[in-house]
């Protein structure tokens, strides 16, 4: 494999933009209507959907959108917290999955990460295993605290790389009664290793040297080098699943102007967190119930299969959708097993 292909994981992994401004209007608790509505799709009849925003454990204030069933039965209702992508917004896929299960009967809450989208932290466009890891059960502590919430039937869903994150957070917040994780990305693996494992140890050491050459160098310009991303226009010669993220970040299928990997780019040095602390260390402790699905023709497939490898008990279950790739499982509604999500948080959150 040519080192320009080993690297392009990171680079994929980190494309951003760079100093996106935060919203600062006074928006919370403002209901969202067909008039205010900014997602990729359609604005359900059967939910009620407001922004609000909350404090994850290191002061960073997140942003989401609380999805609420029109029809409810009495008494307090299970709740789930959705988010990712990795590079992904609100507005895109966790918000397709929120309004979905909200339909379905449960609240539910699309947030986007510290420091990408609406949400706080500084600087712009950076991730990190732990804080992202946080931002999950920085989203169970608010929906523990609102009237119509149970809070002893909460569970999450984590696509793509914050499939990862969500059974990073399941291991270590027993609150956490059930995760789902959809296409899931381990980022430590991805950003240490490459993909499939292909990046040698003197090669990661000389991506070390290089990134950390960079921190000198932001630090003297004042400001930090950007990631390259998607391309603008794709030659033909892309592999196939660089296509496929393009077909729905670049193109009105599911661009949107907040989001990491439609407009823009990670900062360079990202990925140093993630090659040194990496998820997943305590998975086989998770004692709740997990499903994981993942594409039958995704490129990423072998990390939840491996991960679900790792998981104990009998209550664990990985699901492969037939002919999907890595992007179909975003928002495509042929693919996506919306009745078997149901089914496993209804029977697990209970």
């Amino acid at each position: 494999m040519k080192k320009s292909k080993l690297l392009f994981p990171f680079r994929l992994a980190f494309a951003a933009v760079f100093g996106i401004i935060v919203s600062t209007s006074n928006t919370t608790g403002a209901e969202m209507t067909e008039q205010n509505w900014d997602k990729v799709f359609a604005k359900s009849e059967k939910v009620d959907v407001k922004k609000v925003k909350f404090k994850n454990r290191y002061g960073i204030e997140l942003a989401g959108d609380l999805y609420m069933p029109k029809e409810k039965t009495a008494g307090r209702l299970p709740a789930i917290a959705v988010s990712g992508p990795f590079g992904a917004v609100k507005e895109q896929a966790s918000g397709l999955y929120a309004q979905t299960m909200a339909e379905r009967g449960f609240i539910t809450l699309a947030f986007d990460a510290s420091f990408t989208g609406e949400s706080g932290g500084q600087p712009r466009n950076v991730a990190s295993p732990d804080i992202n890891t946080e931002d999950f059960s920085a989203a169970v502590d608010f929906l523990s605290n609102q009237p119509e919430v149970d809070a002893d039937k909460i569970g999450i869903i984590g696509i793509c790389g914050f499939g990862g994150f969500a059974l990073n957070a399941a291991a270590n917040d027993p609150r956490i009664k059930a995760t789902v994780t959809s296409t899931m990305y381990d980022m430590s693996r991805v950003n240490a290793n490459g993909y499939f494992d292909a990046m040698s140890e003197a090669e990661r050491y000389e991506l070390r040297k290089k990134l950390n050459a960079q921190r000198t160098e932001d630090f003297r310009n004042g400001n930090y080098a950007a990631a390259p991303g998607l391309p603008e226009k794709l030659t033909g010669d892309e592999p196939q699943f660089v296509r496929d993220y393009y077909d729905y970040y670049k193109t009105p299928r599911g661009f949107h102007k907040r989001s990491i990997n439609s407009n823009g780019n990670w900062n360079m040095t990202s990925a140093l967190s993630f090659m040194n602390m990496p998820i997943l260390s305590y998975s086989n402790e998770i004692r709740n119930a997990v499903l994981m699905l993942h594409g039958e023709k995704a490129h990423s497939r072998y990390f939840s299969e491996d991960a679900f490898k790792k998981l104990k008990g009998d209550n664990k279950e990985l699901m492969i959708i037939p002919d999907a790739n890595h992007v179909d499982l975003y928002d495509r509604p042929d693919k996506i097993p919306f009745a078997k999500i149901e089914d496993f948080f209804k029977n697990n959150l209970k």
